[in-house]
């Protein structure tokens, strides 16, 4: 039996909810899934042979539950390419989302800046990506039951969704940028020099995830919107060392906002 069938069944063992939202929540930011209505938790070591997060601020686990009657599904913490696991294993969440009924997938990750114009703690909609790691999740024998050989990406971020999240999102008082994410392997931080053909080609955050789910999300068919929460500057930017510490605590910071900005994407993505 396929690793996903056999997470569906243990899921669907614990829970019928079927959710019409995903949400993957990434480093500092799973607390929101604490705050759903009638939650459920179901966690990836109770799936059997299924692949286990091993970072901190990562706990992972699917969580059913509903945020002002929307009934979604949040993944608290995320699996990695560095890792060890696949691209392919990486994204083994998003295609149990898509069996469980999920149309839209809302991505989160923390990111460092690399346009000059951003700040720590600013958040960023993803307006676009650069797959910069190498490794396509898509690659391999096409999974038919999902989608297509060949999906089209070029509306991957879909741009109606942004639309209305910016416009919502300034009414509750939360400034938005729009930018480009380029996604790498990890698990260091860039170099200085990399930083810098990042910025010459065109990104605006840089971060170690969230591409291979928006791939394999938009493959299957379903709205994508991705929300990166700049909890550094990239090296070379300012003068300073980075850690994971570091990056958890500005989560922790912008907390509010980001539930904010994230409860507009719900409601966004449920019209």
């Amino acid at each position: 039996m396929h690793l996903i069938e056999k997470a569906i069944l243990h899921i669907r063992s614990k829970t019928d909810k079927t959710p019409t939202i995903g949400v993957i929540l990434g480093s500092g930011l799973g607390d929101f899934a604490d705050s759903l209505d009638d939650k459920l938790r179901v966690s990836f070591s109770d799936i059997p042979d299924f692949p286990q997060s091993t970072v901190v601020g990562h706990q992972g686990a699917f969580v059913f539950g509903s945020y002002e009657g929307v009934s979604i599904v949040a993944l608290q913490g995320r699996l990695h390419f560095y890792e060890g696991y696949t691209s392919q294993q990486v994204t083994l969440p998003v295609r149990i989302m898509k069996k469980l009924g999920v149309e839209s997938l809302i991505l989160t990750n923390a990111a460092g800046g690399i346009n000059l114009d951003f700040s720590t703690g600013a958040l960023m909609l993803i307006s676009d990506h650069i797959l910069f790691s190498g490794s396509n999740p898509l690659i391999g024998p096409n999974q038919e039951e999902f989608g297509p050989r060949f999906p089209d990406v070029s509306d991957i971020y879909t741009k109606a969704l942004r639309s209305k999240i910016k416009e919502a999102s300034d009414k509750v008082g939360v400034k938005l940028h729009e930018g480009v994410y380029i996604n790498v392997t990890g698990p260091n931080y860039e170099t200085a020099a990399e930083i810098r053909f990042f910025r010459a080609i065109g990104a605006d955050a840089v971060g170690m995830s969230t591409v291979p789910e928006a791939l394999v999300a938009c493959h299957a068919g379903m709205n994508v919107v991705g929300i990166s929460c700049i909890t550094n500057m990239a090296t070379g930017v300012l003068d300073e060392k980075l850690d994971h510490e570091g990056v958890i605590s500005v989560a922790n910071n912008v907390k509010a906002d980001f539930k904010k900005v994230l409860g507009v994407a719900i409601k966004a993505a449920a019209q």
